[in-house]
Formats: structure tokens, sequence, C-alpha cells
């Protein structure tokens, strides 16, 4: 179990990032992947909305995976934020590793054991576990 020295760590290390992706982005406001993209934007954060169904969310484009993201971005230095249930949330993980991104924050109900397991055995920096961006992201 980490300690809440080493997540305090973990969430200054991912908005250090210079752009991140929200996985399982919606377009309906009151699902938490509206609001934690939402959250990104308000705080002047460059952002890409990730959900394979939609192709424009709250004005942004929409790519269906992380393989999608632009090309001239620096994959190790972009974050992740996941809100998609864990048996997806697992295959996002092996899509980061794959790529070499290694800052991936798992919503609250995004993990379960067997993807905190992966991320530790494939070094991805994973927070989870119980902070959300929309709780201690404003205070960061």
């Amino acid at each position: 179990m980490k300690t809440r020295a080493k997540t305090a760590n973990l969430i200054k290390e991912f908005f250090s990032s210079s752009h991140y992706a929200v996985v399982g982005a919606s377009s309906v406001p009151t699902k938490y992947g509206n609001r934690v993209l939402k959250w990104y934007m308000t705080n002047n954060r460059p952002v890409t909305p990730i959900n394979p169904n939609e192709t424009l969310i709250e004005g942004l484009h929409c790519v269906p995976n992380l393989y999608s993201l632009t090309s001239n971005l620096n994959h190790t230095d972009i974050s992740v934020s996941v809100i998609t249930p864990p048996k997806i949330t697992k295959t996002i993980l092996e899509e980061a590793n794959k790529l070499g991104i290694k800052k991936v924050w798992l919503q609250p109900g995004a993990e379960d054991t067997e993807c905190q397991e992966y991320a530790n055995q494939v070094g991805i920096d994973l927070i989870c576990g119980g902070p959300c961006v929309l709780v201690d992201g404003p205070r960061l």
C-alpha cells in the first residue's frame, strides 16, 4: 500500500506533464468522464478526450484510444486519467505501457487488484485507491 507522501509525490509528478488525456471522457454532463474532462479544461490543462464512440466532447476533438493521440506529442510527457470499468482499464494500462506512458491516475472505481499488479509489474506510476482529480486536483 502506498503512503500518503508517496501518493502526494505521484500526484505532483502527474501534474508536471505537458499534456493530459481523459480515457472514458463522456459527452453527458452528469457523468464523471465529462466532469473530469471539464476539470482539466477549467484548469487550463491541454487535454484530449478519449472515447471510441464520440468524435467531439466539450468542443474538443475526441480520439478512440491512446494509440490515436497525435504523433507530435511526447508520450513520456502525457498523464492519463482513466474513468472506465476495471476490465477496460487493464487494456488502457497495456496501451499506456506500449506507448511509454508512465503517469496514470485511475479515478475511483476504475481500478482493481489486477490493474494495480499489472501497473507495478511494468513500472507505471499509478495513482489509485481513493484520490480523485475532482477532489484532490484543485488543491494542487
